[in-house]
C-alpha cells in the first residue's frame, strides 16, 4: 500500500477492511472469531482487542503462508468443535450471505471460487462434476487449466478437527519455503473425504493489496450503497457523485442533491432534504429538515423536524429543536437551540476556552443578531433577543433584549476630508 497504515485498516466506506471482515464473521454468527497478526504490526492488534479483546488474537510470527496463519489459530481453538471458515482482513466487500453456502455441508473441504472476467495469476479450480478435484497454481497450470476461469477465492471451510489435522501435513517444499492453506484440498482427496466449491461473484471476493484496488473496492461498495437507498425511495439527481459509509442510514422519500459525503454515523429520517457540497457525520436529521447547501453536521449534531441549516454553517453536537433556524455562515458548538429560534448569520457559540468546552443555551423562539458571540457558557432565555454585533457573556433573561455592543459616533466630515487627503498623496506619488 505503501503507507504507514497497515493494509487491513485502510477504510472502505469510512470502516477499516478489517472491521469489515469481522462484521461478516458476526453476521454468521460465529462463536468464536479469531483474527491471526503478525508481530509486525501493533496497530492491528491493538485494534481487534479493542472490539474483540485478547481471546480473539492469535500471533503468526514468522508470516510463512497462509496455511501457517490458519495453524497459529489452532490453540485459540481448542475444544472448538464446529466447522471453521477461513477468511480475510484484505476483502472488505465480502458478506455473510456470501459465505453462508460454505456451511451447506458439514463435512468435508469446502472453498468459494468465482468466475473470473480475466483469470490472470489466479489459481484455477479444477472440477469434476460437483467435486473440487484439485486447485492449480496459474504458473504451475497446463494450457488447458489455464483455459479455466473458475477461480479461487482463497476462502475455505471444514470441520476444525479435519482441518487442523490436514494442516498438519502441509509442507513447505515449494519456491517460497511457505505453507498453503489451498494444499489441504489434495491432503483431504487422498484421505477420502469430500471436496466442494461453492461460488460467489467476482466483486464479493476481491481483495485489496494497493491504493488501486483500494479506490476499485470503494467504488463498487458506493455502488451498492447508491443502488440500495435508490430502491428504499430516497431521490438523488446524481446518485454517482454522493458517498456513503458502511452505516449510512437514510429514509425514503429523503432527497440527496449532488456531491454529498456521509461519513459514519449519519441517519437522515425520510423526508429529509441534503444539498449540495454538504458533510455529515455522525448527526441524526429528522423528517422535512434541510441541510446546507454547504453545510457541514459534525459528530452530535441532531437536527429536530423543521430544522434549517443552511450555507456555511457548521453543527456539532448541538441538538436544534423543531422549526429552529441556522441559515447562513455559522458555527453551533455544544448545545441546545430550542424550537423555532432564529442563529443569524455569522453567530458563533464560543464553546472552547482553551481548556474545557461548554454549553450555549438558545431558547423556544429567541431570536439570535447576525455576527453575535455567544461565550459560554450561556444561556438565552425563551422569546429573548441579541442584537446584531454582540459578544454576549452572561445569562439573557426570557422575553429580554441583550446589547452587547460599543456605541456608535459620526464625525462629521472626517470621511471626506480623508479621501480627499489620501487622493492627493497618490496623485503626488505617480508624478
Amino acid at each position: 500500500m505503501k503507507s504507514p497504515l497497515p493494509k487491513v485498516l485502510h477504510p472502505v466506506g469510512g470502516r477499516a477492511m478489517l472491521d469489515h471482515a469481522i462484521d461478516a464473521a458476526e453476521a454468521l454468527g460465529c462463536e468464536r472469531i479469531i483474527v491471526v497478526v503478525g508481530d509486525h504490526s501493533p496497530e492491528v492488534r491493538a485494534h481487534v482487542v479493542k472490539r474483540l479483546g485478547e481471546a480473539a488474537i492469535a500471533v503468526q510470527d514468522p508470516p510463512i503462508g497462509t496455511g501457517h496463519a490458519v495453524r497459529c489459530a489452532e490453540a485459540a481453538l481448542k475444544g472448538f468443535t464446529g466447522q471453521v471458515v477461513v477468511t480475510y482482513g484484505d476483502v472488505p466487500l465480502l458478506k455473510a450471505a456470501d459465505i453462508e453456502p460454505v456451511f451447506a455441508s458439514t463435512d468435508g473441504v469446502t472453498v468459494i471460487g468465482f468466475e473470473a472476467r480475466d483469470p490472470g495469476a489466479y489459481g484455477r479450480l479444477v472440477m469434476e462434476g460437483d467435486t473440487l478435484a484439485a486447485i492449480t497454481e496459474a504458473k504451475e497450470a497446463s494450457p488447458e487449466v489455464l483455459a479455466l476461469t473458475a477461480c479461487n477465492s482463497g476462502v475455505m471451510a471444514a470441520p476444525a478437527a479435519l482441518l487442523f489435522e490436514l494442516l498438519a501435513e502441509v509442507r513447505n517444499d515449494n519456491a517460497k519455503g511457505e505453507y498453503y492453506l489451498t494444499d489441504v484440498v489434495e491432503l483431504a482427496r487422498r484421505r477420502g473425504e469430500p471436496t466442494r466449491a461453492v461460488f460467489a461473484g467476482e466483486d464479493a471476493v476481491m481483495g485489496v493489496n494497493a491504493q488501486a484496488e483500494l479506490a476499485v473496492a470503494e467504488a463498487l461498495f458506493q455502488t451498492v450503497q447508491r443502488e440500495t437507498f435508490l430502491a428504499a425511495g430516497v431521490t438523488m439527481p446524481a446518485p454517482e457523485t454522493v458517498h456513503f459509509s458502511f452505516d449510512t442510514e437514510v429514509g425514503g422519500g429523503t432527497t440527496i442533491e449532488p456531491y454529498v459525503v456521509f461519513g459514519p454515523g449519519a441517519k437522515i429520517a425520510g423526508g429529509a432534504r441534503i444539498r449540495s457540497f454538504s458533510h455529515i457525520e455522525g448527526a441524526t436529521v429528522a423528517t422535512g429538515a434541510e441541510v446546507g447547501p454547504y453545510a457541514r453536521l459534525r459528530p452530535g449534531a441532531d437536527l429536530g423536524e423543521g430544522v434549517k441549516v443552511g450555507n456555511f454553517v457548521e453543527v456539532k453536537n448541538v441538538r436544534m429543536d423543531a422549526g429552529a433556524k441556522a441559515n447562513h455562515l455559522s458555527y453551533l458548538g455544544d448545545g441546545v437551540v430550542g424550537a423555532k429560534a432564529n442563529i443569524g448569520a455569522g453567530t458563533i457559540f464560543c464553546n472552547y476556552d482553551g481548556f474545557f468546552k461548554h454549553r450555549t443555551i438558545v431558547g423556544e423562539g429567541a431570536f439570535v443578531g447576525s455576527n453575535s458571540s455567544l461565550v459560554a457558557p450561556v444561556t438565552i432565555g425563551a422569546g429573548a433577543m441579541v442584537g446584531s454585533g454582540s459578544v454576549v457573556t452572561a445569562d439573557v433573561a426570557p422575553g429580554d433584549l441583550a446589547l452587547a455592543r460599543g456605541v456608535q459616533t459620526a464625525k462629521s466630515g472626517w470621511a471626506a476630508r480623508f479621501m480627499e487627503t489620501m487622493r492627493a498623496r497618490k496623485a503626488a506619488k505617480a508624478k
